[in-house]
């Protein structure tokens, strides 16, 4: 960092350097702060919207608290660029979401002043109520804030946190950082709530003196509340213009909307909030990209734009010829297809239109498309309530987010054995979002539940296939997962065929060994066995299709057959389908020996998907020599 061009931000490595700054500063330091988030992320990719509309409140927070003892919990954390870059990490912002480098999130273990992991969202109120429970048992004087945003508060656990908080004693102060965006716009009745809503201070300074009085004259029995609710309601009439507080009812005091740019302001306001006693909301309204006129303007683009030229606005996209489509564009239009086919067909996804190109079928079927918010959990049991109606919902979800519905897809999608078609995107390794974000374990749990068929493609003509095939070839829940990204055709359309249930497919015949995959890493083996048939050493290759049912057929004639055994997935090795086979193969009374390449018993970390491949042992390179090596025995 060059000092000339940062002469505050360049001296400032921790939040007590922060803290020494007088408050006329704090503009100018934010103006520093917000142009060098741009001039790294212009080259280093990273979540470039959030963090931009955050920076004031970023500064502000570190500013009054007295952080790392007091706790700042983030939510999701593509907020917290900022946060990071004041907290020790400036030099090392440039090695963001690289391997060795800086999570994209707040990550307890890579610094003291990231408090809570956060990479999904709405955890952030439950995890800072439950810090600030325990600093009273404690007896603490700590104070504890949990900074949601982006469409968080769209999430059910965003709602249990607050439920929860006035139920015991806390000083919990929840900051909702309100820009109308999540990456898709926001939907949902709290998201109109939110920006319509605009409640006095004055009301929430007299409603708590109010209440406090009352406490220690010990007028707050159960028979007198009616009356001090009717109080309450008339100071409220009076004083808030007859807008209700969604937050008041649940008996959390309320503070805004306030100007989330105004970084002056906001420090005042904190200092006068902070020390109050009980749980409190401060509401702030803030722009998704602000200070930056492109960033602005299209919000969705901008979430996560890749490389960009800082003085143009111009996104830099690598020049190549035809490339294959990523996976996810390859569902949306092939979902279109159906939906075109049969009405009965809508598509939902919990707030994640356009990165799974469920916004392809919502341009030509708006009125069968729906985006739910960030409530993975709801749109799996709004999916089968559609399902119990008549209706085939194709449910899109990022692997790892799929984690959150699980009970429901047991309870509320399984055991009732309705038809809903899961579409589970960015399932595999994902890159630069690093651990949070992994789809690293959807195969293994998914394989337990009854009633459950689930089915991976090889490549983008079986994913259409396998959409046709959960559409009408079966009458049950059905779970297809796919990668994030670009697939192996480029010619990638074809006719979508129904496939047998549970069957599989050889791809290839011949020598000592075979290659048993499941998804895309099919690829990969067909890389690896093209590598040592040109150094004329035959390879066998399955591609098993179906992680459940397995095709117990073929893999007994792949057992029958060859002596060695290697079964391939992107996906945990603990549970996997490789231990499947490996059970099947045991009670058949197999004496060969198998190899099993999949994901370890880890989490994996930021860095490009080759770099975690490689990790994990799941590269070309690897799988070759290991399979060289076994046949060299």
């Amino acid at each position: 960092m060059n000092a000339s061009e940062y002469p505050i931000l360049s001296q400032i490595d921790t939040p007590h350097q922060l803290r020494q700054l007088p408050l006329s500063q704090l503009s100018e330091l934010c103006r520093e702060l917000r142009r060098y988030e741009l001039e790294v992320l212009s080259h280093v990719p990273g979540h470039l919207g959030s963090s931009l509309g955050a920076v004031e409140l970023t500064v502000a927070l570190h500013y009054v608290c007295r952080t790392p003892y007091d706790r700042i919990v983030w939510d999701v954390g593509h907020q917290a660029y900022g946060h990071k870059i004041l907290t020790g990490r400036r030099d090392r912002f440039e090695m963001l979401r690289q391997w060795g480098g800086l999570s994209g999130f707040p990550l307890p273990s890579e610094s003291e002043y990231d408090t809570f992991p956060a990479g999904h969202a709405s955890n952030s109120i439950s995890a800072a109520l439950g810090m600030a429970i325990a600093a009273k048992l404690k007896q603490e004087e700590r104070h504890v804030v949990a900074v949601i945003g982006d469409g968080s508060m769209t999430g059910g656990l965003a709602f249990e946190g607050l439920n929860n908080a006035s139920s015991y004693p806390n000083d919990l102060l929840v900051v909702v950082n309100d820009n109308n965006m999540s990456i898709d716009a926001n939907v949902g009745g709290l998201n109109k709530y939110l920006v319509d809503l605009n409640t006095s201070h004055a009301y929430n300074t007299i409603r708590y003196d109010l209440y406090r009085g009352l406490r220690q004259m010990n007028l707050m029995s159960d028979r007198r509340k009616k009356n001090i609710q009717r109080i309450n309601n008339s100071v409220k009439s009076l004083l808030t213009q007859n807008h209700s507080s969604f937050f008041d009812g649940l008996g959390i005091r309320y503070f805004g909307p306030v100007d989330g740019h105004d970084v002056e302001h906001l420090v005042e306001t904190l200092r006068r909030i902070l020390p109050m006693r009980g749980p409190k909301i401060l509401h702030l309204r803030t722009i998704k990209g602000k200070g930056y006129k492109p960033a602005e303007e299209n919000a969705t683009v901008w979430h996560a734009p890749g490389c960009f030229d800082v003085k143009t606005g111009e996104r830099i996209k690598s020049e190549r010829g035809a490339h294959p489509p990523k996976f996810q564009d390859v569902f949306g239009k092939t979902l279109t297809e159906l939906a075109a086919e049969d009405k009965r067909i809508v598509g939902i996804t919990p707030a994640m239109p356009s990165g799974s190109s469920l916004s392809v079928m919502m341009q030509a079927f708006p009125e069968r498309s729906y985006d739910v918010g960030i409530a993975e959990a709801h749109a799996v049991t709004f999916s089968a309530g559609m399902a119990r109606e008549g209706m085939i919902p194709f449910c899109v979800i990022y692997s790892s987010f799929l984690q959150r519905a699980y009970d429901q897809l047991i309870h509320d999608v399984a055991l009732p054995g309705y038809h809903v078609v899961l579409c589970i995107d960015r399932a595999g390794l994902v890159g630069q979002d690093g651990a949070t974000h992994q789809g690293a374990f959807d195969l293994a749990y998914l394989c337990t539940i009854p009633n459950m068929t689930v089915a991976a493609p090889m490549n983008e003509h079986y994913l259409r296939h396998l959409m046709r095939t959960a559409y009408e070839g079966q009458e049950g829940p059905m779970a297809i997962r796919y990668p994030r990204g670009e697939g192996s055709l480029v010619d990638w359309h074809c006719p979508a065929e129904l496939l047998p249930i549970g069957k599989g497919r050889v791809l290839h015949e011949g020598g000592r060994i075979a290659l048993l995959s499941i998804g895309t890493i099919g690829v990969t083996a067909e890389e690896v066995r093209e590598r040592l048939l040109a150094e004329g050493i035959e390879v066998a290759h399955y591609d098993l299709i179906f992680a459940k049912p397995l095709d117990e057929e073929l893999i007994t004639t792949a057992l029958e057959r060859y002596d060695r055994i290697a079964t391939l997935e992107e996906g945990t090795l603990i549970g996997g389908v490789g231990e499947r086979i490996a059970a099947l193969a045991q009670r058949q009374g197999f004496r060969g020996r198998m190899i099993h390449f999949g994901l370890p018993d880890t989490f994996i970390e930021q860095g490009t998907v080759a770099e975690q491949r490689r990790y994990c042992g799941i590269d070309v390179d690897t799988i070759y020599n290991r399979i060289k090596a076994e046949l060299c025995e």
